[in-house]
């Protein structure tokens, strides 16, 4: 029997992620902040937070094979 990799947790996912993203990412998965929350806070548009968390979520769910 071969041992097997131990899963990666959420927070090393994302730390694999580019930095804007993982930012984003972080703060709406961990965080439990709000597109609109997120936006306010570092000043983008609504709409680009949203898209990166779509896009984010997408690449996160094919890095754990969800």
């Amino acid at each position: 029997m071969s041992a097997s990799k131990p899963a990666k947790t959420l927070a090393e996912v994302l730390s694999g992620l580019p930095e804007e993203e993982h930012i984003i990412l972080t703060m709406h998965l961990l965080r439990g902040l709000s597109a609109y929350e997120i936006a306010e806070l570092i000043g983008v548009p609504e709409r680009a937070v949203s898209s990166i968390i779509a896009s984010g979520k997408s690449r996160l769910s094919a890095l754990v094979g969800l």
